[in-house]
């Protein structure tokens, strides 16, 4: 098996909080299913991740703000 990269994992868990509010830990992911997607960069790996297991994203409720429109 291999080992996580520390600086990936710490990315990915800044993304996995970004879109889903909780971390690797709080998802109960062990080294084997970080394994699956370490091969992808962090930001992707995390809405793999949330793809496969049907996660809500967080933006579904309260809207990224950069991302509204003024008018």
């Amino acid at each position: 098996m291999n080992r996580i990269d520390v600086d990936w994992l710490r990315v990915f868990d800044e993304a996995m909080v970004c879109y889903f509010a909780i971390d690797h830990a709080d998802a109960g992911m062990d080294e084997r299913e970080l394994s699956w997607y370490a091969d992808l960069p962090p930001d992707d790996a995390a809405l793999a991740y949330g793809q496969d297991f049907d996660l809500c994203r967080i933006d579904t409720f309260w809207p990224n703000p950069r991302l509204r429109h003024t008018t």
